[in-house]
């Protein structure tokens, strides 16, 4: 399944709304997962919550999610100091895995590093 996750300009989205899943055949789904912005996150139960046609445990379910680490450079644009604390503040902010509440032990995360 290719899971992808859409936050919409609106505040909520109901629960009824918020999970499209699309059969593409041979065992291959592709789903839409939509939050407003001022809904709370959580992944792994909006995936198992009945009705949603699909049927997966938690356990047994592997995430892959990307990764960037900003490196600083020295070509012209942004100042120095500006592209370190960017940075800094990428490095320090929430992952992406407790944002999504995806369970600590499922997660393979992908990794690039990207100069700034």
């Amino acid at each position: 399944m290719i899971l992808t996750i859409d936050f919409a300009e609106l505040p909520h989205i109901s629960a009824d709304d918020r999970l499209q899943v699309e059969d593409c055949g041979e065992g291959f789904y592709r789903a839409l997962l939509r939050y407003g912005f001022m809904d709370e996150v959580d992944v792994p139960a909006d995936l198992t919550r009945p009705g949603s046609g699909l049927d997966l445990t938690m356990m047994t379910t592997s995430f892959f999610l990307g990764r960037q680490k900003l490196i600083a450079s020295r070509r012209p644009g942004m100042a120095l100091w500006r592209e370190h604390l960017f940075a800094w503040l990428l490095k320090n902010s929430e992952s992406a895995m407790a944002f999504f509440r995806l369970p600590i032990n499922r997660v393979v995360e992908l990794g690039s590093q990207v100069e700034i």
